[in-house]
């Protein structure tokens, strides 16, 4: 019996170790549902979220902690994309790029690779200021061995060049350049494929590039995204958690801390789940001047639902250690 109390001792201790290796999500106020967030501070100080479904909600706040108020939707009509999935939009992406904002978004319908990337401009990001402007050329097929949602942007610092990274499921994580105007792939541009999980459901999609300390990061979402029921959920690590692999070169090849591949679905689980918080996933990178760098997320409040119309937004600051990041 004392020799089981000590295994249960060192088992329990294990367990509260690698919870506690997770933060609890930063303060949060007002209106903090959403689905795969996207963040950007306008240059007056305002800031902005726009989130998945609703025709990409819009959501304001006067600091990136709140209070944030629902404004309305991005793009009412729905993409002037004529495919399937037009009406509901996926995964958005907010840049600045010149004088104006762009949006990025995904028109797909779950499980298919009928899809594609589009985009629509505004100069001020307010609600009932953005042009559609339909596809940025980057599509696929049921034919396809990718799938043309969940885009990204990066400005490579070593050309001035935009790439954009996108993928989900199939193959992984792809990475493409755009354009000097960031509206549409390059001319004859050649995509490469960064990052996959080989095996099982090849779960890894909702990916970010950014550009730190002389390295190339690729943030992404590896696991099962939503769908749960809290009495048959996913066996545990099965679910979303953020992952990070890093490159000398935008378009890799990407490794994990062990130098292992992420093309074979290596790299660093920067965020699973943890006390209250299940399935962080959607991330996205944000340098805000007084938080300094910014990882926000959508997750399942346990306490609260396991469903995705109450998924919640969460963020904490970021510091690098030995090259790679950390909370």
């Amino acid at each position: 019996m004392a020799i089981l109390k000590a295994i249960t001792l060192v088992l329990s201790s294990t367990a509260a170790l690698v919870a506690s290796a997770y933060p609890p999500p930063e303060a949060c106020t007002g209106n903090c549902i959403g689905i795969d967030p996207a963040a950007i501070r306008r240059d007056d100080g305002t800031y902005f979220r726009f989130n998945t479904f609703g025709k990409i909600r819009i959501y304001k706040a006067p600091s990136f902690t709140g209070p944030w108020t629902l404004e309305g939707p991005a793009i009412p009509d729905g993409s002037i994309i004529d495919i399937p999935g037009r009406n509901s939009l996926w995964a958005p992406e907010v840049q600045k790029v010149g004088n104006q904002y762009i949006m990025y978004y995904s028109v797909s319908e779950g499980g298919k690779r009928l899809s594609a990337i589009g985009y629509a401009t505004s100069p001020n990001m307010e609600a009932g200021t953005w042009t559609d402007h339909g596809s940025t050329g980057i599509s696929t097929t049921e034919s396809s061995d990718r799938n043309a949602i969940d885009p990204a942007l990066i400005k490579d610092p070593a050309t001035g060049k935009y790439y954009m990274s996108f993928g989900s499921y199939w193959s992984g994580i792809w990475v493409v350049p755009m354009n000097d105007a960031a509206t549409q792939v390059a001319k004859n541009a050649k995509y490469t494929n960064i990052g996959r999980q080989p095996n099982s459901d090849h779960a890894w999609e909702g990916s970010n590039i950014i550009f730190h300390g002389g390295n190339y990061y690729l943030f992404l979402s590896a696991g099962k995204s939503g769908g749960f029921d809290e009495n048959n959920l996913p066996p545990p690590g099965g679910e979303y958690k953020v992952k990070v692999c890093r490159s000398k070169a935008i378009t890799g090849p990407y490794v994990g801390p062990a130098g292992k591949s992420c093309m074979e679905g290596n790299g660093l689980v920067l965020l699973g789940s943890h006390d209250n918080v299940y399935a962080p996933g959607g991330q996205g990178i944000f340098d805000d001047p007084d938080l300094g760098t910014v990882m926000y997320y959508h997750y399942a409040n346990r306490s609260v639902s396991y469903k995705k119309d109450d998924f919640q937004f969460g963020w904490n600051s970021l510091k690098w250690v030995d090259g790679w990041p950390t909370f």
